[in-house]
């Protein structure tokens, strides 16, 4: 047992260095601005950045925009899937995988061929065209996460018995979906919710290509043109990925615990 713990805590240590030096030395880096002292120059100035707080704004925006319009679409189809048509499962699965598999490239190629100025729906030859193709896009670059994580949400709970109480009492689907089911699957719905945000905010490919000026493409205009800055950019896109997930285990727990209570 000594032997197989020390192993353990051998492994954990080297993942643990692996990952977190690089962080550390682009921190240190970060720091430098000012020569001879370490400092948060290089914060200040890309957090005074107008660019970066409008392509940041922006892209929370986005990210919350696609959050909305994924769970109205997955919550309802994963519910009626698991409830009314559970042969159709693997179907949805699979083509919840396609966005892992097609690289976003390719997708957003196809938009820009099916949905150009040429095109009956002409979406890419307007600002609000545009912005509503991206949005699309992301919600298609979510539904692997989204859909896993109320699908996983789904199994836990017995969906068939609560829509049949929920039915006795007068319900209808919508009261069903958003009263009784929402609220069983919250912590599931909050998961993809984060993850969804964490790969919004970052996403380059979409934004680029569609030419909309979102907080992936300035940070990789800021990392061809600036020394320091994207080292301090790097950190605080980092500290926001991590925020989503510290915010995924502490809804999770809160979740668990008040379950306990009850």
């Amino acid at each position: 047992m000594t032997g197989k713990r020390f192993w353990s805590w051998l492994a954990v240590t080297f993942g643990g260095l692996y990952f977190l030096l690089p962080l550390v030395g682009m921190f240190d880096f970060s720091m430098r601005m000012q020569r001879g002292a370490y400092s948060f120059e290089a914060y200040r100035v890309v957090l005074a950045d107008p660019r970066f707080q409008q392509t940041f704004g922006y892209s929370v925006v986005l990210a919350l925009l696609t959050i909305v319009l994924g769970i109205l679409i997955v919550v309802p189809t994963a519910y009626f899937v698991r409830l009314r048509f559970p042969g159709l499962r693997p179907i949805i699965e699979f083509i919840t995988l396609l966005p892992l598999v097609i690289p976003p490239i390719v997708i957003v190629f196809g938009y820009i061929r099916i949905y150009n100025t040429s095109s009956i729906l002409p979406l890419t030859g307007s600002w609000w065209g545009t912005n509503i193709l991206l949005l699309f896009g992301y919600v298609v670059l979510s539904l692997p996460y989204m859909y896993r994580s109320v699908d996983t949400g789904l199994r836990t709970i017995d969906i068939a018995s609560l829509t049949e109480a929920a039915q006795s009492l007068g319900a209808g689907w919508a009261r069903i979906l958003t009263v009784v089911i929402l609220p069983n699957v919250f912590v599931s719905v909050l998961s993809g919710a984060f993850l969804t945000f964490a790969i919004v905010i970052g996403e380059y490919v979409f934004a680029a290509l569609l030419n909309v000026n979102s907080f992936g493409p300035y940070m990789v205009w800021m990392g061809g043109n600036r020394a320091y800055e994207p080292s301090a950019l790097a950190v605080i896109a980092f500290a926001i990925t991590w925020a989503c997930m510290g915010l995924i285990q502490l809804f999770t727990r809160f979740s668990i615990f008040s379950i306990v209570r009850r």
